[in-house]
């Protein structure tokens, strides 16, 4: 199979009467892809930046807001990851931490070693909650407390695809030592939002990817929040795979 990379220019590529059945489209940016007379039976777009003001229309019609509102129903609690008050807030993470915790539950059910299946290179259940836990403290350890070294050494960070199974320092943690990682995260921030006031969510932070960019404390929650109900819709999504015994 052919594989295109970032130093393949391709913006402003014209296919005409191409074959593109199987393609996977990895990292790739598709903004303004006009796509006409093409024959889309099976095919399957998984973008989680398309709630930000964006809009995909299919046939003219614009079905980000089908694709939102099925995603809520699907998920209780997801609706209120934008929750701007603290009681909101509250009840917002503790919506995701009943979906978190049936998800845990299920991935145990499944055979052993379920949890360290990457399905078509994405991470794996454990990586996935590695990460989460690199994205508490960069968001709320980091930008919010500013704490000086917020970073659990289990802590997965978004690299390329080749680094994404990398150990950290002393080898690969069992799962265990994850849920235990991933069990303080998120007392962390149940008890930063048990205290929180309306006047502290707004107070200014930095953004921890750039120290130029500004955020307040409550746009540095709903990034985690964000992230979270994004990283579970991908774990439930790739479990339902290895259930189903077909991975790749």
């Amino acid at each position: 199979m052919t594989t295109f990379r970032s130093s393949d220019d391709l913006r402003g590529a014209e296919f005409l009467d191409a074959d593109l059945t199987g393609a996977r489209f990895v990292g790739s940016d598709l903004s303004g892809a006009v796509m006409r007379g093409v024959v889309v039976d099976g095919a399957e777009i998984d973008a989680p930046w398309l709630s930000e003001g964006a809009f995909l229309l299919v046939n003219g019609i614009d079905v980000l807001p089908f694709v939102e509102a099925e995603l809520d129903r699907q998920f209780p609690g997801r609706a209120d990851r934008k929750a701007a008050d603290p009681v909101g807030l509250r009840a917002a993470w503790a919506a995701l931490e009943r979906a978190w915790g049936a998800a845990v539950e299920r991935a145990r059910s499944l055979p052993g070693g379920t949890v360290d299946v990457r399905v078509a290179g994405e991470w794996s259940f454990a990586q996935t909650l590695r990460h989460l836990v690199l994205a508490t403290d960069l968001w709320l350890g980091q930008a919010v407390l500013e704490i000086e070294q917020p970073f659990h050494p289990l802590g997965l960070r978004h690299t390329d695809a080749d680094d994404r199974a990398d150990p950290p320092p002393g080898g690969t943690p069992t799962f265990a030592e994850v849920l235990q990682a991933r069990a303080s995260r998120i007392a962390m921030v149940r008890d930063f939002l048990v205290r929180v006031s309306a006047d502290e969510l707004a107070a200014p932070r930095t953004n921890p990817h750039s120290v130029d960019e500004q955020e307040t404390v409550v746009s540095c929650l709903h990034v985690i929040l964000e992230e979270e109900w994004e990283h579970l819709r991908y774990a439930l999504r790739d479990l339902d795979v290895i259930a189903a015994g077909d991975q790749a």
